[in-house]
């Protein structure tokens, strides 16, 4: 799942208009670089007016649709490669920072996936496992966790762990509403998640010795949590999330302790059974 940006209309001079398609941060957007889904990739970048040439009340940030992609394409040849509907993605390239630290853009939800993948790795070393595990990568979170909530409706699981990111800690963030990076995952505890799957995840954590900490929501996760917890006649459902920095920008900030410590903690829950498991079924 990654945000990004659709093509809406085309422009004199090789401009193209766009809108959000998830939950786009429009202050990042000046001078940064993208690629066009079209016939064929079409690089380009968000103009950006020079603050020297800025009247009074230009500093304010514009909307999203007062925005133009250049593609130094003439209109001809940008109407052959460019339709509206054409998908934008940002064009960024992840870093390996110090002390653990990566960067880059959509590690909401990569790193998610990079965490299911170690627990699939761990698992994958065990000949029997006490249950049955399905790993699920769905798309559209962003757009209202449309794939989680169609995967779960057909495969009805028992129950379930939903992966995410969450608000790490930042200068600019209250840090009541943060998690820190390097304080292994946020295990989510909210009245719309399941209190005994809850409380095994956070059992297994302190078992393990790992660093975990807690989350705590009083409604809605703003996860696919949400939607499997619905889905079918209803589905237990837990949440762990990794602490990230700069939230839906390309700049996204984890640590790759905490991405292994997460995969850990759902292999543990997977080995141990699930819910089922102390009583020796599942």
């Amino acid at each position: 799942d990654e945000i990004g940006m659709i093509v809406t209309r085309l422009e004199e001079g090789g401009f193209v208009r766009v809108s959000k398609v998830g939950r786009v941060d429009v202050r990042t957007l000046a001078a940064q670089p993208v690629t066009i889904w079209g016939r064929e990739p079409v690089e380009g970048l968000f103009a950006s007016t020079p603050p020297h040439l800025q009247t009074a009340g230009e500093n304010k940030v514009p909307d999203i649709a007062q925005q133009l992609v250049y593609t130094g394409l003439s209109a001809e040849r940008a109407a052959a490669l460019i339709r509206p509907g054409d998908r934008v993605t940002f064009r960024q390239e992840p870093a390996a920072l110090l002390n653990d630290y990566v960067t880059g853009k959509s590690l909401d939800n990569r790193a998610g996936v990079a965490a299911l993948l170690e627990a699939a790795r761990i698992l994958s070393s065990e000949k029997v496992l006490p249950c049955s595990v399905t790993f699920l990568l769905s798309d559209q979170e962003e757009l209202g966790c449309r794939g989680a909530q169609t995967a779960a409706f057909a495969q009805r699981p028992d129950e379930a762990v939903a992966v995410d990111v969450s608000f790490g800690d930042s200068p600019s963030v209250p840090a009541h509403k943060t998690g820190k990076l390097g304080g292994g995952g946020m295990i989510g505890i909210s009245p719309v998640l399941s209190g005994p799957v809850t409380e095994k995840l956070t059992r297994l954590a302190e078992k393990s010795g790992r660093p975990w900490q807690p989350e705590v929501m009083g409604g809605e996760t703003s996860t696919n949590a949400d939607v499997i917890a619905l889905s079918g006649a209803g589905t237990p459902c837990g949440l762990v999330s990794i602490p990230l920095r700069s939230m839906h920008t390309t700049a996204e900030v984890i640590r790759l302790c905490d991405v292994e410590n997460v995969g850990r903690l759902l292999a543990d829950y997977a080995l141990a059974g699930g819910l089922k498991g102390d009583d020796g079924a599942c």
